[in-house]
């Protein structure tokens, strides 16, 4: 197992065809190699209160030196007044995973 800069870029978005419309987009653009959406139940605070509410969380696969593109594209993209958007780093993976995803994103 080998770093090689990569990331992981969450989102997520209260309409499955928008999460999956931006998850096509971004792999589209080659700023990330994959994206998973898959649904969730969160718990929030938001407008003073306690809220909840089903959202279609998108993980993104990418290289580290495109965290800046990849998140400033999902904000344009997105209709959220306050979109989650994190970067995790990945410590460690498969080498030809990522690889992989080297070799599917932009340079």
């Amino acid at each position: 197992m080998t770093n090689h800069g990569h990331i992981m870029v969450t989102t997520t978005h209260d309409d499955e065809a928008k999460a999956r419309e931006l998850a096509a987009a971004v792999v589209r653009e080659r700023l990330a190699a994959c994206a998973q959406v898959y649904p969730i139940e969160s718990v929030y605070w938001w407008d003073g209160e306690v809220q909840s509410g089903k959202e279609w969380r998108v993980d993104f696969k990418s290289r580290a030196e495109l965290g800046d593109r990849l998140t400033a594209f999902i904000g344009e993209q997105h209709s959220y007044d306050t979109p989650e958007i994190i970067v995790v780093p990945v410590v460690s993976g498969g080498a030809s995973y990522l690889e992989w995803i080297d070799a599917e994103t932009v340079s």
